[in-house]
């Protein structure tokens, strides 16, 4: 098979991962819900939201709202020329756009060929590019997944599609012991330069296995960069940057936001892996969020602003590194800090961002820091009781009052 992935272009050295232009970094922000007949919406950049006529539209329009808040109004890519494009449009411009850049560049995983994927992320890539690049897989994480390491290792730049996020916990010794460490073990004569992407978060009603946050999982890994998206400006751009990274990069992408609606431009960019995202300045206290948070949070802003609260969001994007030059100089102004995830509250990602701003900024610091995170508890099927394991707007106003007095 490492023959086949060969025949698919002649080996050459690719821009390393740093070599983004920062002028172009810009400020701002599908799957039918596999086995469920729910109507197709769209969140727009305004924070309205579009159905589909079907028997279940009532219902979707009650927990998207409660999903996806309005965006922030001082966002920079909506005020530029471009075009819009749903986020998991936004992933595709980007794969084909580096697919069409570099032929060292192919795609696998389950049902991503002629159907597409699960969530239409490559949804006619294997017509244009054809069923070796566009690699079609059977059922088996692992395998595919170590496939892929092994792509890389001959110098292919693979891009494998988990269908779920909870199912890559299948190739957890591919991405651990393979991806994360042949680059040290081989003495540096290997790099991996490996994306892998899926959905993953906490879904409409998919249940416990559907509803994984493996952030938490795979942050402990040596060698590996995580990084996630919330936009679809930040998803192609995230997209582009991972791509041609010389790290294993883990993609993560959040089953609701892939009908998020914005306008990108129309020239090339691309996000730096490494930068988090300042999506309101603010005075009061920082509240570090990332992916579907990002909106929670901005809603639960704007209550904020009509009491007296001038907070300041951060989206931080790169879950692996942080980027604590962002985040220290919020410190720095607010002295208040408030972590808002979906991730499970123990081991999760507010919990080693909480140690690294003990460690690095505590003398900044006027209040403890706050953690809001999902309980740690299966994901119910109940809708009721899936949206109370979730952090909700309230809860932050609510933190937010507290830390200020």
């Amino acid at each position: 098979m490492a023959a086949i992935f060969q025949g698919l272009g002649a080996a050459t050295a690719l821009s390393p991962s740093n070599c983004f232009d920062s002028n172009k970094l810009h400020y701002s922000s599908r799957r039918s819900l596999s086995g469920r007949k729910a109507s197709f919406f769209v969140v727009r950049s305004d924070g309205s939201v579009n159905f589909a006529s079907n028997s279940r539209a009532h219902r979707a329009q009650q927990v998207i709202t409660n999903a996806v808040a309005t965006k922030a109004d001082n966002s920079a890519a909506s005020t530029k020329a471009g075009h819009e494009l749903l986020l998991f449009e936004a992933l595709r411009e980007g794969l084909e756009e580096e697919m069409d850049r570099d032929p060292h560049v192919c795609v696998m995983g389950e049902d991503v060929g002629h159907y597409g994927g699960s969530y239409k992320v490559t949804r006619g890539l294997a017509d244009k590019y054809g069923d070796l690049r566009v690699l079609d897989t059977p059922i088996a994480e692992n395998s595919f997944t170590g496939m892929g390491i092994g792509a890389a290792m001959t110098g292919l730049r693979p891009i494998v599609e988990g269908m779920n996020m909870g199912f890559l916990l299948l190739a957890f010794n591919q991405i651990s012991n393979n991806c994360g460490m042949l680059h040290y073990t081989s003495g540096g004569q290997f790099t991996i330069p490996i994306v892998i992407r899926g959905p993953g978060g906490v879904g409409r009603q998919l249940g416990a296995e559907h509803s994984q946050r493996l952030e938490s999982y795979f942050q402990s890994i040596p060698g590996i960069q995580m990084v996630a998206c919330s936009t679809p400006y930040n998803a192609k751009g995230l997209m582009k940057a991972a791509i041609r990274s010389e790290n294993p990069v883990i993609l993560f992408e959040h089953v609701l936001l892939y009908n998020l609606k914005e306008k990108i431009p129309d020239e090339e960019y691309i996000c730096n892996l490494e930068e988090a995202e300042m999506v309101r300045p603010g005075e009061h206290v920082t509240i570090l969020t990332y992916s579907r948070m990002r909106y929670h949070v901005m809603q639960a802003a704007k209550t904020l602003v009509n009491k007296g609260y001038d907070p300041e969001v951060i989206d931080i994007r790169s879950l692996k590194p942080f980027d604590l030059h962002t985040i220290g100089n919020s410190i720095k102004k607010t002295h208040r800090v408030l972590i808002v995830e979906e991730c499970m509250r123990t081991g999760g990602i507010g919990a080693s961002l909480t140690a690294a701003i003990t460690e690095n900024f505590h003398d900044y610091l006027d209040a403890p820091i706050v953690c809001l995170s999902s309980q740690d508890v299966p994901t119910p099927y109940a809708g009721t009781l899936e949206e109370w394991t979730v952090v909700q707007p309230a809860q932050i106003v609510t933190a937010v009052e507290k830390l200020c007095q």
